[in-house]
């Protein structure tokens, strides 16, 4: 299965969008939706210029891919999923991490075949630095719409 336009558009929504390289929170060169430019400690020349949305585009998909493929080994192939719900799951993961959700109530609810107990879940992971974010609640708030769906 792969992301569809829907999650790639709410994935760009909260992440945010930008053309230009810049510092991350953390202190690494970025650009795009989040896309780590080599290790992030050096700009390098080729990279220090305005990345068109075709090419901020191609770097996100072959970005999603590590997570598509993430997902896919971490539910078994028998596994049915909704457009929706494996949106929501990557958009989780690109935000949390694949270790995240392997972890996570989200992952082990749907696995039973809770949908119910994995949308409760999903809505928990709103916290950073300890503090609940109210980016992070409507985030996970969209998140569970589409899982739901």
């Amino acid at each position: 299965m792969r992301i569809s336009d829907r999650g790639i558009k709410l994935i760009k929504h909260f992440e945010g969008v930008r053309n230009h390289p810049y510092l991350d929170c953390v202190g690494l060169y970025t650009v795009g939706v989040g896309h780590l430019i080599g290790n992030g400690k050096s700009l390098p020349e080729s990279w220090n210029k305005t990345f068109t949305d075709a090419e901020i585009d191609a770097l996100l998909i072959k970005d999603l891919e590590k997570f598509e493929k993430g997902i896919a080994k971490l539910f078994p192939l028998s596994f049915k999923f909704t457009q929706g719900m494996y949106d929501g799951l990557c958009s989780f993961s690109f935000n949390l991490g694949l270790g995240t959700l392997q972890r996570s109530t989200v992952r082990s609810a749907l696995l039973r075949g809770d949908k119910k107990m994995a949308g409760e879940s999903l809505l928990k992971y709103c916290r950073a630095g300890g503090k609940v974010l109210k980016g992070l609640q409507v985030r996970r708030q969209a998140e569970y719409n589409l899982l739901m769906k």
